[in-house]
């Protein structure tokens, strides 16, 4: 009897072992992983088509030329919702029709279509924001999702803030966060936030779209698996319940 008891347990843990590597994201064969990331202080947001961009063109009505007429709400219309990048990575402006703004840092962007606008206004200022700059927290943290910037970067223990904190399931000396390097080919680098001497600026710096992943620990995938084991044989007794009641009656 002991014998079979101790067979069925291995078999059993056997199967939850083969369960887990399932429940865990983003491994990767590799060796190592990126530890630190380059990061400019220079650094500013490259548009993307689907952006939707703020832009706001400010002019002073005594320099406007007199062909552009009553324009004078043609920066307040586009603050609000936004002009969406197309897929080809154009916006299509009033006046001076579609400009390819794909590629370009918000600076360059404003800069080209003030080039654009100068030609139907005197001294254009026009300012330029991506509106949905956002990055993603998943996994064991108590709110995970978008979190929304209004800024170009922003630092991990900031993003975990945003998120609620991590979980008592969380594992805390490897956090995963993929990002796309200059080439826009993903990349995961490690971030162990246990231990303080270990931590800088570059491994700590997120940029828009990056994605954090919080890690669950081993009770956690020890558990998951379990209940997508257990689960099958919890539902056959549920089903067989009332008949085996029905049983011990009649009996």
């Amino acid at each position: 009897m002991l014998k079979n008891y101790i067979f069925v347990m291995v078999t059993f843990l056997f199967i939850l072992s083969g369960c887990n590597d399932k429940y865990v994201l983003l491994q990767t064969e590799q060796d190592t992983l990126h530890n630190e990331l380059t990061f400019s202080p220079s650094y500013e947001y490259i548009i993307l088509p689907q952006d939707r961009l703020k832009i706001a063109i400010y002019r002073n009505p005594e320099l406007t030329s007199d062909s552009i007429g009553g324009a004078s709400q043609l920066g307040q219309d586009m603050q609000d919702s936004g002009v969406l990048v197309d897929t080809k990575g154009y916006i299509s402006l009033p006046l001076v029709n579609s400009i390819k703004v794909s590629g370009l840092t918000q600076t360059e962007a404003a800069s080209l279509i003030t080039q654009k606008y100068k030609r139907y206004l005197k001294i254009p200022t026009v300012y330029v924001e991506v509106l949905n700059k956002r990055l993603y927290v998943i996994g064991e943290v108590r709110k995970p999702g978008p979190v929304k910037l209004d800024r170009e970067k922003l630092t991990l223990l900031e993003a975990l803030a945003f998120a609620g904190d991590l979980t008592d399931a969380a594992v805390r000396d490897n956090i995963l966060i993929l990002s796309r390097n200059a080439e826009n080919k993903p990349y995961i680098r490690s971030v162990d936030m246990t231990n303080f001497d270990q931590l800088s600026i570059e491994n700590m710096m997120l940029r828009p779209n990056d994605v954090v992943y919080v890690q669950p620990n081993g009770w956690k995938e020890y558990k998951v698996a379990s209940d997508n084991f257990t689960a099958p044989f919890r539902t056959i007794a549920e089903i067989a319940s009332p008949f085996v009641q029905i049983k011990f009656l009649t009996d």
